[in-house]
């Protein structure tokens, strides 16, 4: 039983990430328009207020500002066709369905007159006014739907009827279900939103404690990749608060920006990219200059190379598995300091009453929303900054040099990125990851996150780490006997379509 809810958590961590990167593309669009339509830049440039540039900055914040208040049913998508294994499209196809029938459902039974419902919180969502369940309404969606298309996509009847067999089937049960969930949801749904503001009112009142737990759990969960699932928790429910109707600290920043002072903001910023930007933009670079100091002259180029990209990925984009997974295994002890610092950096901004929002801890959204909003105090992480660096820096030097550590990196003559360029090296890639992983006869099921492929393997002991080593894996996380993260980075990418196109060969 634990092991099957290790997979299905981290299957859906790794299904929240397609909505959780668009919502941070959209919500940098929004802090971009958001800055430069302020009074005081308008003034300072007219033509960002006039003409056809003032339109064009003004349609793009309301476009951006519109998908938050569509997050529901982007998790209902994403998450059925996350969690589907076969015919994903249908999957995803039956998340909207069942998400727009929850909601006709719960809207039929309140408005019966059967019972009184006048305690439940009403809001419209796609036009219908219906109970408000926030995103856990998307989230349960999605589960509910994945595990009907999973059941039934290959169900066959009669003749007569097998028309309406199939992928075709798991709409119609789609439908009779999500209607059922519906209809029963707005009797249950109440003890549950009590409870969760309940938990959240707790976490709430630990104040700066509760704050480090977060930062802390945030960077201790990252090998397991449920990170994700407690970063969407505090961002669309109310365990990261709630304001004036309003759950979640990300949907409350982005629907209040600019409606309210940024102080009344600083409740929710402290579960937000506030307190990554010590870690992210000053810590983890420290610590790799750290570990390329004390690694041996003769190995240091090859290391130089590592490090680099990985710093880059983490202080441009704030992706910081690459360096993570770089040290987590050589030292263990170091990936908790690390845990430990996060936590302190959250509770730190979230004491001195810095307000930067999002998602990213990178060097993108400390600008634009840091140092272009007014109000944020942002230069506090300037001043503490420094401070990470140094705490990284030392730690990891001494510790590195005192264990006689260092990070070990296939010879380029073994290619991790072979000779080859275009397609054609592409594809001699994703084979020799193939064979690292057993051979295709191995591999049940291929996907992948922002840094990891996700592979299913029917036989653990055929996985050669060595091998995928030598493809450019920074590391490796075996949650079950059966399931194996491979870690590359952002470039996974890349890779993992050209994997899953070598299966089919």
């Amino acid at each position: 039983m634990g092991k099957k809810l290790l997979d299905f958590f981290s299957a859906l961590g790794r299904s929240l990430l397609m909505p959780i990167a668009a919502l941070a593309a959209c919500g940098i669009l929004l802090g971009l328009t958001s800055a430069l339509m302020k009074d005081a830049v308008v003034e300072a440039v007219p033509l960002l207020g006039s003409g056809a540039v003032g339109f064009g900055i003004s349609t793009l914040n309301k476009i951006a500002n519109v998908v938050f208040s569509q997050i529901p049913v982007l998790f209902a998508i994403s998450i059925a066709l996350g969690l589907a294994h076969e015919e994903k499209e249908i999957a995803a196809f039956a998340g909207f369905v069942g998400y727009y029938t929850f909601l006709i459902a719960s809207q039929a039974m309140i408005q019966s007159g059967f019972f009184d419902f006048s305690t439940l919180r009403i809001a419209a969502t796609l036009g219908v006014e219906t109970l408000d369940m926030g995103a856990l309404a998307g989230i349960m969606t999605g589960v509910i739907v994945s595990a009907l298309h999973n059941k039934f996509h290959r169900v066959q009847f009669p003749v007569a009827i097998a028309f309406y067999g199939g992928k075709r089937f798991v709409t119609i049960i789609t439908i009779l279900v999500m209607a059922c969930v519906g209809l029963v949801m707005p009797f249950i749904w109440t003890p549950i939103s009590l409870f969760i503001d309940g938990l959240g009112a707790v976490i709430s009142s630990l104040n700066l404690v509760g704050v480090f737990i977060f930062g802390t759990l945030e960077r201790l969960l990252i090998p397991t990749g449920l990170h994700h699932v407690l970063n969407g928790l505090f961002r669309t429910t109310s365990l990261g608060g709630s304001l004036d109707g309003v759950d979640g600290c990300l949907n409350v920043f982005l629907q209040y920006l600019d409606k309210v002072p940024m102080s009344e903001l600083a409740p929710f910023t402290r579960y937000l990219a506030q307190g990554k930007f010590c870690v992210m933009l000053f810590g983890l670079p420290a610590a790799c200059f750290a570990m390329y100091r004390a690694t041996p002259e003769e190995k240091k180029p090859a290391t130089k190379a590592l490090l680099i990209a990985a710093v880059a990925a983490c202080f441009v984009s704030g992706i910081t598995e690459p360096v993570e997974f770089a040290f987590m295994f050589v030292a263990p002890v170091l990936f908790v300091f690390h845990a430990i610092m996060g936590g302190l950096s959250f509770m730190l901004m979230a004491a001195l009453q810095v307000v930067i929002g999002n998602t990213g801890g990178g060097i993108i959204d400390y600008l634009v929303w840091g140092v272009f909003q007014p109000g944020s105090n942002w230069w506090w992480v300037l001043v503490c900054g420094p401070f990470f660096a140094a705490a990284y820096y030392f730690v990891f030097y001494t510790y590195f040099k005192r264990k006689n550590l260092c990070i070990e990196v296939a010879d380029a003559d073994d290619g991790a990125s072979g000779g080859a360029t275009g397609s054609e090296g592409d594809l001699q890639l994703a084979a020799r990851i193939l064979e690292g992983l057993g051979g295709a006869e191995n591999v049940v099921e291929v996907n992948n996150c922002l840094t990891r492929l996700r592979v299913d393997v029917k036989d653990m002991s055929k996985v050669d780490e060595d091998a995928l080593k030598k493809t450019g894996a920074l590391g490796f996380v075996k949650p079950t006997d059966t399931h194996i993260q491979v870690i590359y980075g952002p470039k996974v990418e890349g890779i993992a379509p050209n994997v899953r196109t070598g299966l089919k060969y």
